[in-house]
């Protein structure tokens, strides 16, 4: 598995933490996830034997969790948020435009791999709803008007990475 040097210094130093090693089997997914983007068959056999596991034992937390994804995702991330709050200002209809504005639905990857959509349960800010998390970033009160604009500034960002 091709992780990086302080991502496995971080995984040997968490496994430390834990008198019993198959309970740090949750952290060590987190950080494979964020250094790898995602949870390879690879990565669920090298944690498995990191802790002294069958992968069946890790395949069951990777799966039974939602935060845990299986394949790669886009170089960007969109998450719109699908509770109550955002539902009743527009959350779906907010959904919606941006699998529009990159050509796929949610839980699918733009055909030009910049994108992933998700749907996602609370972002935290029912009080401005809509609300998206574009990476780390929280944008609020995100309508189709919205969400096409952020969709615009994403696609341009991209044109200004591939052509300098």
């Amino acid at each position: 598995m091709n992780l990086k040097p302080a991502t496995l210094a971080q995984i040997d130093e968490v496994i430390t933490h834990y008198p019993v090693k198959r309970s740090a089997a949750l952290p060590l997914l987190h950080l494979v996830q964020e250094d790898a983007g995602y949870i390879s068959n690879e990565a669920i056999e090298w944690i498995a034997a990191k802790l002294e596991l069958q992968p069946i034992n890790i395949y069951e937390i990777v799966t039974f969790y939602p935060m845990f994804r299986r394949e790669p995702i886009g170089r960007r991330h969109i998450k719109v948020c699908r509770t109550l709050s955002c539902a009743l200002t527009g959350g779906y209809r907010t959904c919606a435009q941006f699998e529009k504005e990159f050509g796929c639905q949610r839980g699918e990857t733009s055909p030009d791999g910049e994108v992933t959509i998700e749907f996602v349960e609370c972002l935290a800010s029912c009080g401005t709803g809509p609300v998206v998390m574009i990476d780390d970033d929280l944008h609020e009160k995100v309508d189709a008007a919205k969400a096409s604009q952020l969709a615009r500034q994403i696609k341009s960002e991209a044109k200004t990475r591939v052509n300098p």
